[in-house]
């Protein structure tokens, strides 16, 4: 499939793949998506119900660029908590196309490009420290083969949308999530589509529409 950078609307880059008409990223700007759906819905609710915790686990499904890695990393070394991330991803992307992608820069912060480059040059299979306070595993696997069961308080389900991978957004797929979260654990997704949500509660999800980032109204986010 063909494969170009293009610019989102708050400045950032993410992969467009042509002949789907879908990015990696919502066009209506990447950054401030992962900021919003994964970090403020996600990490910072699992924060504020989980005010004494010292450590947690996310699983990414779709490592994809890297974005939501590179940000929750970030994120981690202002906060005292340890993190454990794994980021599942079939098809990695390749590094030229990395090299297009300007998050560093519009980031701006010192280190972020030093952490950018390890994510993706340390080896995919094994745990790896990336800061003082965050190890990264990078897993090559198709989601319909995840098998973790309760290893995980959060999850950034970031899937190519249902228009064009439905497969990935059906029951026996958050049948497979329900499984890998701990008691209690919380799925955030950029999605709000009604199959989406009811997939979520046939598998015991109890599930909330919450506002969503700039260029969409709502999302969800489910805890077991």
């Amino acid at each position: 499939m063909q494969r170009k950078i293009v610019k989102t609307a708050d400045g950032s880059t993410t992969i467009q793949i042509s002949e789907w008409e879908e990015q990696y990223h919502s066009m209506h700007g990447a950054i401030q998506e992962a900021q919003h759906v994964f970090l403020k819905m996600g990490l910072d609710f699992f924060r504020s119900e989980n005010p004494s915790a010292k450590s947690i686990s996310i699983l990414e499904i779709g490592f994809g660029t890297g974005l939501n890695a590179i940000l929750t990393c970030l994120k981690a070394k202002k906060i005292n908590l340890n993190f454990d991330y794994t980021g599942v991803e079939a098809y990695p992307v390749k590094q030229e196309e990395l090299d297009q992608l300007n998050y560093v820069n519009l980031i701006g912060i010192d280190t972020a490009e030093g952490i950018f480059s390890k994510m993706h040059q340390t080896p995919w299979e094994e745990k790896h420290g990336i800061t003082s306070n965050f190890n990264l595993t990078k897993r090559k696997q198709t989601f319909q083969t995840i098998i973790d069961s309760e290893e995980f308080h959060l999850i950034y389900f970031d899937a190519f949308g249902a228009r064009v991978q439905p497969e990935l957004w059906e029951e026996s797929i958050f049948t497979r999530m329900y499984e890998a979260l701990k008691p209690g654990g919380i799925l955030v997704t950029y999605s709000a589509k009604g199959s989406v949500r009811r997939a979520m509660q046939s598998v015991g999800f109890n599930v909330e529409r919450l506002p969503g980032p700039p260029g969409k109204r709502e999302m969800l986010r489910a805890v077991k």
